[in-house]
C-alpha cells in the first residue's frame, strides 16, 4: 500500500515537472481533477486528452486577451454593454454593433467619432478598441497629444522613423482627443506623418471635438489639413455625437441629490444609502468573466 502510494506521488511530482517544463500552467492546475472525473466517467484516454487540452487552450487565450488589453493601455476599460446609445440619439446602435464586429479593422478603414466634450466618444472609441482585443488584433490607445509631444521628442533625436515603426504591427491605433490642443507647425507636420504612413495600412479610430471645416485651428496650415482630412476621410466611418455632456449631466443630477437630501432631517427613516457609483469594467469582466 505504501509501496503505491509513493510510486503515485513520484508520478504526479514528474507529471508537474514536465509540464512546467512544457509551460501547460492550466493543465499542471488541473489535470488531477480532470483525472478524477474521467475515472469516474469512464472516459476513453482520448476523451480525457481532450479534455486536458481544451483547458489549456482555453486558459491560454484568456492570458492573450489580457495581455492584448494590457499593451492597448486604454486609460479605463469600457465596453459596449456600458454605452447609453438612448442618451445619443444621433448615432445608429446597428452601424455601432456592426463596427464592433471588427470589418473596418480587416479593410484598414478609418473611423472617426466628432462631438463635443462629454458625450461618450473616448468611451465608445475604448470600447471597440476592447473587442478588437477580444477578437484577437493588435491595439494602441493614445491621446493626441501624447503622441505629438513623443513625435516632437522623437524629432529632436532624429528618431521619427523608430517611432512611426513601433505602431507598424498593430491593427488598430485610436488616436483620443484630436483638437482640443492646436499644435505648432511642426507637431502638425510630424502628426500629418503619421496619419500618412498609418493610411491603408492599419486601421484608425479617432475622436474629435471639433467639426471638419475647424480642423485648421489644429493643424494651422490649410493645405496640410486639407491633404489630411483627404486621406482621413477616404474609406471612412463617421459617427457624430449630437448630445449634451455626459459629465455635465451627472454633475448637475449630483447637485440636485445633494440638494434634495439637505431637505430631509438627518435622523429621518425615509434616508436611504447614498446611491454607488457604477463600478469600472476589470480585466476580467472585459474579457466576458473568465
Amino acid at each position: 500500500m505504501m509501496l503505491a502510494s509513493g510510486i503515485e506521488t513520484a508520478r504526479a511530482v514528474l507529471v508537474a515537472t514536465y509540464l512546467k517544463q512544457l509551460k501547460m500552467p492550466a493543465i499542471a492546475s488541473s489535470y488531477a481533477q480532470i483525472a478524477r472525473e474521467a475515472r469516474q466517467a469512464e472516459k476513453s484516454y482520448e476523451e480525457f486528452l481532450l479534455a486536458l487540452l481544451q483547458q489549456e487552450v482555453a486558459q491560454r487565450e484568456v492570458s492573450r486577451q489580457k495581455m492584448r488589453l494590457a499593451q492597448a493601455r486604454f486609460p479605463v476599460l469600457k465596453t459596449l454593454d456600458t454605452f447609453q446609445f438612448a442618451a445619443v440619439p444621433s448615432l445608429n446602435k446597428a452601424v455601432v454593433l456592426e463596427l464592433a464586429r471588427g470589418g473596418y479593422i480587416a479593410e484598414k478603414e478609418t473611423l472617426i467619432m466628432v462631438g463635443g466634450s462629454g458625450t461618450g466618444k473616448t468611451h465608445l472609441a475604448t470600447a471597440l478598441g476592447v473587442a478588437a482585443c477580444q477578437q484577437g488584433k493588435r491595439v494602441r490607445f493614445i491621446g493626441a497629444t501624447e503622441l505629438v509631444n513623443r513625435l516632437l521628442e522623437a524629432h529632436t533625436q532624429n528618431r521619427v522613423h523608430k517611432v512611426l515603426s513601433g505602431f507598424q504591427k498593430l491593427e488598430l491605433v485610436i488616436v483620443d482627443e484630436l483638437g482640443f490642443v492646436p499644435f505648432a507647425s511642426t507637431g502638425a507636420e510630424l502628426l500629418f506623418e503619421f496619419f500618412a504612413e498609418a493610411y491603408e495600412r492599419r486601421a484608425l479610430a479617432i475622436t474629435t471635438n471639433l467639426p471638419f471645416a475647424e480642423w485648421t485651428t489644429v493643424f494651422g496650415n490649410e493645405r496640410l489639413t486639407a491633404a489630411l482630412l483627404d486621406r482621413l476621410t477616404h474609406r471612412c466611418h463617421i459617427l457624430e455625437f449630437r448630445t449634451e455632456s455626459f459629465r455635465l449631466k451627472q454633475s448637475l443630477q449630483r447637485q440636485a441629490s445633494k440638494a434634495g437630501q439637505s431637505t430631509v432631517a438627518p435622523n429621518s427613516a425615509s434616508a436611504g444609502p447614498t446611491p454607488a457609483l457604477a463600478e469600472q469594467p476589470t480585466v476580467e469582466s472585459a474579457l466576458g468573466g473568465n
